[in-house]
């Protein structure tokens, strides 16, 4: 077999084993890349339940406490807020909790995650680590292993070769323009 032969086959077989990695790549990129657009992890639900009501006015921390227990909750994350004297906001863990004291109406947000997008978005922003980096390294290395290997697939005839080397050398000055611009 001639090393044209085996480049081919090697860059066949790179490109089959990657097919699957490059989807959750690529999926998952576009979501992370829209973070200020949507949370791709969570979604937010509203949640409503009803409590005793407490008198308006400046709330007390026992009272503060006593609410907490009627919500289920042991502690807050960081200070409660009391934007006027009939309402109480409240953070606990990820959620904030919305307290209109005359009526004892609570109005909570509770982030629950995105299975399918939540998985992916572990994977790609390598929050598994261990293993996962040794995949995601040889991925990496499988894909500098394709693009050189698709380098050397380029034909022999010389209006496919310079459309091939003029394509390689725009995907190539993409980047590095931005990275220009960034500075």
């Amino acid at each position: 077999m001639n090393w044209r032969k085996l480049n081919h086959a090697l860059h066949r077989d790179l490109g089959f084993l990657g097919v699957g990695l490059t989807l959750i790549y690529a999926l998952s990129g576009i979501a992370v890349n829209h973070r200020h657009d949507w949370n791709p992890n969570y979604r937010v639900e509203q949640v409503e339940m009803r409590i005793a009501p407490v008198p308006a006015g400046v709330v007390q921390p026992q009272q503060v406490q006593q609410v907490l227990r009627q919500l289920g909750e042991s502690k807050i994350s960081r200070p409660y807020f009391q934007p006027d004297p009939e309402n109480l906001w409240l953070y606990a863990d990820t959620r904030m909790i919305r307290v209109h004291l005359p009526t004892g109406r609570v109005q909570a947000e509770k982030p629950v995650k995105r299975a399918f997008w939540y998985r992916l978005n572990f994977l790609h922003l390598n929050h598994a680590q261990k293993a996962w980096t040794w995949v995601a390294d040889i991925y990496a290395g499988g894909l500098f292993a394709l693009a050189i290997t698709g380098l050397l697939l380029i034909p022999k005839r010389a209006d496919l070769k310079r459309r091939a080397l003029v394509l390689s050398l725009i995907g190539l000055l993409i980047p590095l323009l931005f990275l220009l611009a960034s500075d």
